[in-house]
């Protein structure tokens, strides 16, 4: 089992998590706010941008290949490498469906 640490870019906020345990597994332990409302990979709440390091996702739905490099589903997410992510920022794929149409006007 290998530690590695998670910044949470722009709250100062930082946490040690296992290769074997998910990014928000451990958020709930340290009472860290993350949001989510699944657990298993599919509602795209807990979603946040990957700044730097890697993680494994095998088990993540909603991304295309291109967006699970780039984001990740902190239900899902183990650590391959110290993190630092965005919470509550998603990908192009999933921000337009809440863009607002022309025909809203």
């Amino acid at each position: 089992m290998t530690d590695y640490t998670v910044e949470f870019v722009g709250t100062g906020e930082e946490l040690t998590v296992s290769d074997k345990e998910t990014i928000l597994s451990r958020c709930l332990e340290e009472g860290i706010a993350q949001e989510y409302s699944c657990r298993v990979g599919m509602c795209l709440a807990c979603t946040a941008e990957i700044i730097e390091g890697e993680v494994t996702q095998p088990a993540a739905r909603g991304f295309t290949d291109e967006e699970a490099e780039e984001y990740a589903l902190t239900c899902m997410a183990r650590p391959l490498s110290d993190l630092k992510i965005d919470r509550g920022a998603y990908p192009p794929s999933i921000e337009a469906d809440d863009a607002p149409s022309p025909a809203d006007d």
